[in-house]
């Protein structure tokens, strides 16, 4: 007996300037986008005021959409600690919104998001972007591209985050086959 799928998942790249989001139905047929987007935080706000606006924008996108699951990006080890205290603020306070409404959380490395939607784990955000933009079938890129690296933590996390294969929801399952297959647009 085959197991129908039906479950909205939340992606979640947190920053405290932009927080990128991405929502995606994953359906027996396959994966659907339901919404992307980013906050565009003031950069004069003060720190306490920016956790607030992600908290309650976090907040209104689970009321709205009610995801059966959140995935974040899990916060990089970089030479900055100020900067990764300010991503691991936005990402707790992302995760309290969704403790809210009892909804499970995942976390995902940087590294590991890049490689199971490219094949890369050192992938660039356009090529991040545009193999987000493939599998999803969308039309047009988001103005920001913490939306489609949302929409790639929600992706890999529906993928328990392996590497997709070939033969799942899309022609292009990596990097490597997407330049294959478009020698043309790729320099």
């Amino acid at each position: 007996m085959k197991v129908l799928k039906d479950k909205i998942i939340l992606g979640i790249d947190p920053g405290t300037l932009i927080l990128g989001y991405g929502l995606i139905h994953e359906r027996d047929s396959g994966l659907v986008m339901l919404d992307c987007g980013a906050l565009k935080i003031p950069a004069s706000e003060t720190q306490p005021l920016r956790l607030r606006r992600i908290y309650d924008f976090v907040t209104a996108i689970i009321e709205k959409y009610r995801p059966d699951e959140v995935a974040l990006e899990a916060p990089f080890y970089g030479k900055n600690v100020q900067s990764m205290l300010k991503l691991g603020r936005a990402q707790g306070i992302s995760m309290a919104a969704a403790i809210r409404f009892n909804i499970p959380i995942f976390e995902y490395a940087p590294k590991k998001v890049k490689l199971a939607i490219t094949g890369n784990g050192n992938a660039s955000k356009e090529q991040v972007s545009s193999m987000v933009m493939k599998l999803l079938s969308m039309m047009e890129q988001p103005k920001y591209l913490d939306a489609t690296d949302a929409l790639a933590v929600a992706i890999c996390h529906r993928g328990n985050g392996k590497v997709l294969t070939a033969g799942e929801d899309s022609k292009f399952r990596n990097w490597s086959s997407f330049i294959k297959d478009n020698p043309g647009r790729v320099q």
